[in-house]
């Protein structure tokens, strides 16, 4: 079925009115005489004088009160300088539109790792195309401000002096009445469907108070029709104004969807940017996309690449508001998945997850316009990095994309991929991404996207993994680390199970998740650096269907459950400088 260039999904009709354009005017103040400066004084400075003395006044009033009520005594200087750490307070992050066709079927699932901190209480839940906005001063993943105990205000009189009480303010942690899943308690995920069909819109996820820390959703969609077959997953991202992609296409049978959803309360402007091997390609109609809040839109590559482009870096730029922002890729009945956000641009780029029986992989790289690019190519192999033999380096021009056919280049072992600069003293940040091809003895195939990550640091979770179905792939990019893994309850039952697993320097361990005993539904992963490392890591789930071998690879995240928080005293000197 073909599908529209541009979707839009379950948004209000008009955007709101520019900030400032409801505003009520100000009185009017005195104008000045005609050809006199509002601002000049009279001769003698008779305007300064009291406008000094008033002023040493106050400052003399607010000195003698520090004086009257001095300062707790002073925290020494080196917890002074260590900031403490706290639990965030609240989550949110964005699922995209399923991009499932007419038959397929997605599922949502949302876990939170049990907590050791104090926070207690809040509520974990998913609704279609719209969540509460967080106060855009407020990024998300923050210990919220609203946590902080303030005096109560009066009540203001309403404006009709009416006298009716004013409506009370929504809880926007709160879930929704018409949350399509909710999340019980840390520990035990809650998995669901997701909307039916063609036309379902993306999904906002909020997991607050003793339910934030963690918090993590994950999407997975199963396709068994010839065009986009396949399994798809991704981790679903928080909002933001800038997202990396690399290998996507608009050649051959390749349909791939940029999906952008706007759970905000104001609207977002876009702008789409891709590259090729050629470099920028310029289309005024990647340009200033309008996403609605509360609505999901979504755009096919082919009408913004202006021809086929085999292979394509795309940038996705927000000028304002926030949107959450994920690719599809579909190549015919070759396979289908998400291609995962890559990490922010970096001289050094490490892909985790590469399956042992890959019968093909493509590397795609993007360098900047300022510089161009030589790079190492490296595996992590069960001993350490190594160089595949024919696919030593890569170079790619300023500004432009470069891919390599890798084959078969894991020879049977599972691996994690490095790209670094080929000199240590010409370092360029790229974005790297790898297609990967599982296939099968009958020749059907399925296809996943890897791309550069960051390391899983003290506490990662990946959700929706099934018996028998998930394998873990543990790359330490640095020192020999060791790694706990923890298989949470299972969302019908189940006791949890934990593993510690040894990770050589530079080397690559697979092993097939640990499960929980009696477990019944699905469970979620939880993976933790005890010492050593940095560790990457990456999930496949493998799910066969009708003869084909479909899986998708995710890679574990920071899940930045905790932020530093610095320290303050009371320093009355302050007035005085």
């Amino acid at each position: 079925m073909k599908k529209p260039a541009f979707r839009k999904k379950s948004g209000p009709d008009e955007a709101p009115e520019p900030v400032g354009s409801s505003r009520p005017a100000e009185p009017a103040e005195a104008a000045p005489a005609a050809g006199a400066s509002r601002f000049a004084g009279k001769a003698g400075g008779t305007r300064t004088t009291p406008s000094l003395l008033a002023a040493a006044v106050v400052l003399a009033a607010v000195f003698g009160i520090a004086q009257v009520r001095p300062p707790a005594a002073p925290a020494r200087a080196d917890a002074a300088a260590a900031p403490s750490t706290a639990q965030v307070e609240r989550t949110a992050a964005v699922c995209p539109q399923p991009l499932q066709g007419l038959t397929g079927s997605t599922t949502l699932t949302a876990y939170t790792p049990p907590g050791t901190g104090p926070a207690t209480g809040g509520a974990g839940w998913l609704a279609d195309a719209a969540a509460p906005a967080v106060p855009a001063a407020q990024p998300s993943g923050t210990p919220s401000a609203a946590a902080t105990p303030t005096p109560t205000a009066p009540a203001t009189p309403a404006a009709t002096g009416s006298g009716a009480p004013a409506a009370p303010v929504p809880d926007k942690n709160a879930a929704p009445a018409d949350a399509r899943l909710t999340l019980a308690k840390p520990g035990t995920p809650a998995s669901g469907p997701a909307a039916n069909g063609d036309t379902a819109s993306g999904t906002g996820a909020v997991g607050s108070g003793a339910l934030a820390p963690g918090f993590t959703v994950t999407q997975t969609t199963v396709v068994t029709e010839q065009r986009g077959l396949g399994l798809s997953g991704l981790t679903c991202t928080p909002a933001g104004t800038g997202f990396w992609f690399a290998g996507a296409s608009t050649a051959g049978d390749r349909v791939d969807y940029l999906s952008l959803v706007n759970t905000e309360s104001s609207a977002a402007v876009v702008d789409i940017k891709l590259y090729g091997d050629k470099g920028l390609i310029e289309n005024d109609a990647a340009n200033g996309l309008t996403v609605a809040p509360g609505s999901s839109q979504s755009v096919l590559l082919s009408t913004l690449s202006k021809g086929a482009v085999t292979d394509l870096a795309v940038h996705v730029v927000v000028r304002s508001g926030r949107i959450g922002a994920a690719l599809h890729a579909a190549d015919g009945n070759k396979g289908a998945d998400w291609i995962p956000a890559s990490a922010a641009p970096a001289a050094t780029q490490v892909l985790p997850g590469l399956p042992a029986d890959t019968s093909s992989a493509r590397l795609v790289v993007w360098a900047p316009p300022e510089d161009d690019a030589d790079l190492k190519i490296q595996l992590s192999g069960k001993n350490g990095w190594f160089t595949p033999a024919g696919n030593e380096s890569i170079h790619v021009k300023a500004g432009m994309v470069a891919a390599v056919d890798l084959g078969k280049v894991t020879r049977d072992e599972v691996a994690g991929l490095r790209l670094s600069p080929s000199d240590d003293k010409h370092p360029t940040p790229i974005v790297a991404g790898l297609r990967v091809d599982r296939a099968a003895g009958n020749g059907k195939s399925d296809a996943a996207w890897l791309t550069g990550s960051n390391p899983v640091g003290a506490r990662a979770t990946v959700a929706d993994n099934r018996a028998g179905a998930s394998t873990l792939f543990l790359t330490s990019a640095g020192d020999a680390a060791t790694v706990r893994v923890t298989a949470s309850a299972g969302s019908g039952g189940g006791t949890p199970a934990t593993k510690e697993v040894q990770v050589p320097a530079g080397g690559t361990v697979a092993l097939p998740a640990p499960e929980p005993a009696g477990l019944n539904g699905v469970f979620a992963l939880t993976v933790e650096t005890l010492s050593g490392g940095p560790v990457v890591a990456a999930r496949m789930l493998s799910i066969p269907a009708k003869d084909v071998p479909m899986f998708t690879v995710q890679a574990l995240r920071d899940d930045h459950s905790t932020v530093k928080v610095p320290q303050a005293a009371q320093d009355p000197g302050v007035v005085l400088r």
